[in-house]
């Protein structure tokens, strides 16, 4: 039964794959001596720790390699020792061999198997669903991450040049977080409207990875209003293009451009606007969108 006090453990992992062929994939299961059982990469989320940003250090701790993080895939839910146990799970690649190894007292040994045979192998059923889903999802994804701006000091409460408008000190706390969220993705281009606002909301991520971003007025509220289709033909160059990447940019533009690159297709419901920093990820596969996730603000 589940303890008196409603505890539960919330941990995030990853379905990590690797091509074997052009055409067949395998995938990475772990064996935990401490438990003699055979598991998908996972762990506990860390104190003040993004679930995402878990997923991404378990995944190196347990395997060594750096996965690049395709789309969300759900959640596993079990009890654990009498108590409720979530652990969320996305797709991630193995692109390169690895760079270090897991301490032996946690994995001492990893397989790659087959998507049926690692599925034969898991111990947990419920790691057997999460493995059914991105079979049937498929692998290989591009992410395009639309990102509002952090939080920024109030309209009313700034006499200068609107574009001129910097972050409060939420969004200032705000822009140095997004970081562990972002990391996993390998974002190869990052593009910001040239608005202040924008321009602090990238710069401490921008600056921990050694890039240089792209701003352009086309991604402003000023083009905009003049403007409806800009932001809207510079993001779908970029997602043509096949690269990784991430626009910041505004409220009034960023769910526009949303629902028009999606067009008529289904996906699950989402908010008509995006609250300061935070975001959509697009995964995209040949040019094709197949796959959203909601990106929450970093925690303050």
């Amino acid at each position: 039964m589940i303890n008196p006090n409603n505890a539960v453990i919330y941990a995030a992992g990853a379905v990590l794959w690797r091509r074997a062929s052009k055409n067949e994939i395998e995938i990475a299961i772990i064996h935990r001596p401490r438990y003699d059982d055979w598991s998908l990469p996972k762990g506990k989320v860390d104190t003040n720790e993004s679930m995402i940003g878990c997923a991404f250090r378990e995944v190196m701790e347990e395997t060594g390699y750096t996965p690049i993080f395709g789309p969300e895939l759900g959640d596993a839910t079990y009890l654990f020792e009498g108590v409720k146990k979530i652990v969320k799970y996305w797709a991630a690649e193995a692109r390169d061999q690895p760079t270090g190894k897991p301490d032996p007292l946690e994995v001492d040994e990893i397989l790659w198997l087959s998507g049926r045979d690692a599925r034969e192998k898991l111990t947990l059923d419920v790691d057997r669903s999460i493995i059914d889903f991105f079979l049937e999802f498929g692998p290989g994804t591009t992410a395009l991450i639309l990102l509002r701006h952090a939080k920024a000091i109030k309209r009313e409460d700034w006499d200068g040049d609107d574009g001129d408008r910097p972050l409060a000190q939420v969004g200032q706390i705000q822009s140095k977080r997004l970081l562990s969220k972002y990391l996993p993705y390998s974002i190869s281009e990052v593009h910001s409207s040239d608005a202040m606002r924008c321009i602090e909301t990238i710069e401490p991520m921008t600056r921990s990875l050694k890039m240089h971003p792209i701003f352009s007025s086309d991604l402003s509220e000023y083009k905009y209003a003049k403007d409806k289709v800009a932001a809207l033909d510079y993001a779908q160059d970029l997602l043509d293009s096949g690269n990784s990447a991430l626009i910041c940019s505004h409220n009034p533009i960023l769910p526009k451009v949303l629902k028009e690159l999606i067009g008529k297709k289904n996906f699950k419901e989402f908010a008509q606007k995006l609250e300061p920093a935070e975001a959509w990820v697009l995964h995209h596969r040949d040019g094709e969108i197949i796959a959203i996730d909601w990106v929450s603000a970093p925690r303050t």
